[in-house]
């Protein structure tokens, strides 16, 4: 059995080991694997993920992928042809393989984001849970590697809210291709837990009375808020809801605020903020679709070619053509990922270091950006407020005030976030968790209480 973190961000595994959870390394990604993968070309995706199953799996997955499969071989001999890799990468080497060529492949950050999406056609649920499954199927496999043995049992972290717009219905959409990927790989148990409760399952082990805590998980693709009554003695149970008090989430998470800086510390340098030669001031939309990498529509806008034929006009329009050109570049290329990935690495440079210097030179001549943390402040004040509002929304939910603010998620690891929760909970204590290893740690521990 395992704990299974399948992050917006990251993917970790978890087993207990002498009463203990203990994250996995997981091959040459170690205990973290990015939530990326690439391929040559999408079509080959379920080729890839039919290879990796068993022969009974691969039966049904034929009859159900029939034409998806077709196209895929039609795919793989077009790039054998042309002396082009055929497998898919993952984590790390994933992002790599993108940017050492961002218009050629395909390249996914972050599926989770999509899997509650509104609007979805039947192909684009299927091509996710392809998607999540070859992910799946990969961390599976290095589990077992690890391990020496097969894994049939895991508990699979989740958010409240996937997505903020159409609640449960998002809910069931997400956990149903979850579900449907985790069983083509070969689990054979699947049950899922909230992520801030699992987070606060492993602060609970810590605890020697009974207290109220309050779970802030800064996520990668959310922010989860849960209010626990937790202690020794809530702990030997194994139905908890009774000390679930409330629940508050949305997706707004690491994600978001790299978007956030990209959009009001980047795009400045690409035209946001010019002016037309008519004295008004440029259209924002086309700068907001360019770095919008969490929203399919938006980035499909972006690339179509109406948009490249928009740019080209508003580059004749502009004050400062020259800026506008770096955004044509970003569109003709497929670079969004590139400029959102800067900000990331600007985002994590900046909780040690006060500025950063971004280098864009591949996309323009000696382009450099200098932020600092009061750029990503000021980039992010929406993001904040939201936050605070789903702290305050628990609070009111659980009516009563927590005795200690339990904070996990990658993303809290920033002084700016940091700072904006001390002044939100200036009376109560503040316990700043394992930032990426509290919620598979929980699911661990999940595990091995209703699985044993």
């Amino acid at each position: 059995m395992i704990g299974f973190d399948y992050g917006t961000s990251n993917c970790a595994v978890g087993v207990m080991q002498n009463n203990t959870p203990e994250l996995l390394s997981l091959g040459d990604h170690g205990r973290y694997i990015s939530s990326t993968l690439y391929a040559p070309s999408r079509d080959i995706i379920s080729n890839w993920l039919h290879n990796h199953l068993t022969l009974e799996e691969q039966k049904n997955f034929q009859q159900q992928r029939q034409w998806q499969l077709q196209k895929g071989q039609n795919a793989l001999r077009e790039l054998t042809l042309d002396g082009y890799p055929t497998e898919l990468s993952f984590g790390q080497q994933a992002l790599n393989d993108y940017l050492e060529e961002p218009d050629e492949g395909y390249y996914i950050k972050s599926p989770k984001s999509f899997l509650g999406a509104s609007g979805l056609m039947p192909q684009q649920i299927e091509l996710f849970e392809d998607i999540v499954a070859a992910m799946m199927s990969n961390i599976k496999n290095l589990t077992e590697e690890k391990l020496g043995r097969s894994v049939t049992q895991t508990v699979i972290g989740r958010p409240i809210n996937f997505q903020g717009l159409r609640g449960e219905e998002s809910n069931s959409q997400a956990i149903q291709v979850l579900t449907n990927a985790a069983k083509r790989v070969g689990f054979k148990d699947i049950e899922f837990q909230f992520e801030p409760v699992a987070a606060g399952f492993e602060f609970e082990a810590s605890l020697e009375k009974e207290t109220k805590v309050l779970v802030v998980d800064i996520g990668g693709g959310t922010t989860d808020c849960s209010m626990l009554l937790m202690g020794p003695e809530q702990a030997i149970h194994s139905n908890r809801e009774q000390d679930l008090l409330s629940h508050s989430g949305e997706r707004v998470g690491g994600n978001d605020f790299d978007i956030a800086l990209a959009l009001k510390g980047i795009m400045p340098s690409f035209g946001l903020d010019s002016y037309l030669k008519t004295d008004k001031p440029m259209p924002s939309n086309s700068f907001w679709q360019a770095v919008a990498i969490n929203n399919i529509s938006e980035q499909t806008e972006f690339y179509s070619a109406a948009n490249g034929r928009y740019l080209e006009q508003l580059i004749r329009d502009a004050k400062q053509p020259e800026l506008l050109r770096r955004l044509l570049t970003v569109q003709q290329h497929k670079l969004s990922y590139k400029v959102v990935n800067a900000a990331e690495q600007t985002k994590i440079a900046l909780t040690n270091d006060i500025k950063h210097d971004i280098s864009l030179d591949d996309i323009a001549e000696n382009l450099s950006i200098t932020l600092n943390r009061d750029s990503f402040s000021t980039a992010c004040q929406r993001e904040l407020t939201s936050i605070a509002k789903l702290m305050r929304d628990a609070i009111q939910q659980a009516n009563t005030q927590p005795d200690v603010v339990f904070v996990t998620g990658g993303t809290a690891k920033s002084p700016v976030i940091n700072e904006f929760l001390q002044q939100q909970f200036k009376q109560t204590p503040i316990v700043i968790g394992d930032h990426f290893g509290s919620v598979t740690a929980g699911l661990t521990r999940w595990a091995n209480k209703i699985y044993r």
